[in-house]
């Protein structure tokens, strides 16, 4: 082959970085044949050049400032495996695609927070910027929603998008066990962070639910759009009540465009067992695409680790060599839209309650009273003993209703002396609706 390498700078040496680097020279032959030229990694950079990560690095310049990799006369393209929404990953950007580089990254908070403005800064300088491992790790949604699906309009997505909270939910459901209990086996496991945070308040499929909403609706990314809830408040009776109810819980993320204007959002729901998602268990992440010609589609595989997100990363190097500079979200940038948002409270639902109450006469009677002064309609209230002695569980759901009207009810109804703590509420996604 007498083509000229495509030179790659690659900045973080973690998992991912190292995911890549093993990747690229695993199936140097087949990718040289694949992309139509060699692929050489030319320089590296890392926080501790003398931590020991189990590979022979000798072979590459190593640069102290990952900054400076965007520089390089030897460098075409620059891969940024920092992580982190600003500081020395953003830099890189700005810089790399400021110099016509083109730009690879799995970095999804710096896309959610500043993917409109990188766009920008390609497309100015003819450059590509790709960010397919930045979304559901191994799964090439990006590329479906991107080319696969170009001849749909598409009006909504949902998806599990955090192999984390999916594996907490699905432990918990299968053994009965609490949050807390299931959180710090998950970190033992390696399937948490030490803080995790990110993970099970929802923000990190908040991120991925940015970028997927830009770029189905041809908009720019809009972090601060969404309404996010995580996980931390779901108890085995919610799953056990769930079940009973034909429902499964899920951490989802949903864009879903309405008269204009779109509802972005990552919340705990119940979702149906006849539905896909409903039997996509552990770390698995899974994503349903709805367009107008072809209807629903769904993409289902690895969300994290070293090997999808290489294989992702190193497919976007790939389409560089073959000369993509397609747009990054499907349309120009200057075209890209600001859509109005839609205020969660104001969309309309089903939803499941869960009280813990004194036992004693007319309880049910303070919490309809609050209900009716919301204009909530009851669907079903069930009363189940607990093992407490002071208390009582109430599990409620309703017809559909307004979303704001029944947060205020939920708010109002944990006021009740009544009610021993806060309540849990739910809303039950039917995706018919």
């Amino acid at each position: 082959m007498s083509a000229q390498p495509l030179r790659l700078a690659v900045a973080g040496l973690g998992t991912v970085g190292i995911g890549v680097r093993e990747g690229l020279a695993k199936h140097q032959a087949v990718l040289s044949q694949r992309a139509a030229r060699p692929l050489k990694v030319v320089a590296v950079s890392a926080r501790d050049r003398h931590r020991d990560r189990g590979v022979d690095l000798a072979a590459y310049d190593w640069v102290d400032n990952p900054v400076e990799l965007a520089g390089r006369d030897d460098v075409d393209v620059v891969v940024e495996l920092i992580g982190g929404a600003d500081g020395p990953a953003l830099a890189l950007a700005k810089e790399a695609l400021g110099r016509g580089k083109s730009f690879v990254t799995a970095n999804k908070a710096l896309i959610a927070h500043h993917g409109g403005e990188l766009a920008d800064l390609a497309e100015t300088n003819d450059a590509a910027l790709k960010f397919e491992a930045g979304v559901a790790g191994g799964i090439p949604v990006l590329k479906a929603l991107r080319e696969g699906m170009s001849a749909n309009d598409l009006d909504s997505l949902h998806g599990i998008l955090n192999g984390t909270c999916n594996y907490i939910l699905t432990v918990m459901e299968r053994e009965g066990t609490g949050f807390a209990e299931v959180l710090e086996a998950a970190q033992k496991a390696g399937y948490a962070e030490a803080d995790p945070s990110f993970d099970v308040d929802g923000i990190d499929a908040a991120h991925k639910t940015a970028i997927l909403a830009a770029l189905a609706f041809g908009m720019r990314p809009d972090f601060d759009a969404l309404s996010i809830k995580g996980i931390r408040q779901i108890a085995p009776i919610d799953i056990a009540h769930a079940a009973d109810l034909g429902y499964r819980i899920k951490l989802l993320g949903l864009a879903r465009r309405r008269n204009g204007a779109v509802e972005q959002r990552v919340h705990p729901c119940m979702v149906s067992k006849d539905t896909a998602l409903a039997h996509v268990g552990g770390v698995t992440n899974a994503v349903v695409a709805t367009g107008d010609l072809v209807g629903q589609t769904v993409y289902e595989g690895a969300g994290a680790g070293a090997g999808p997100t290489a294989s992702a990363v190193i497919a976007d190097v790939v389409d560089i060599a073959h000369g993509c500079r397609r747009p990054a979200f499907s349309v120009p940038a200057d075209d890209l839209k600001a859509l109005p948002t839609l205020d969660p409270m104001e969309l309309d639902g089903n939803f499941y309650l869960r009280l813990r109450v004194v036992d004693r006469p007319g309880v049910i009677a303070e919490i309809s009273s609050v209900l009716a002064g919301e204009d909530v309609s009851l669907a079903s209230l069930i009363q189940r003993d607990t093992a407490e002695t002071d208390g009582v569980y109430v599990v409620l759901t309703t017809h559909r209703t307004n979303e704001g009207g029944m947060t205020r009810a939920s708010r109002k109804i944990g006021e009740l002396d009544s009610v021993l703590e806060e309540p849990v509420m739910l809303r039950i996604e039917r995706f018919d609706q």
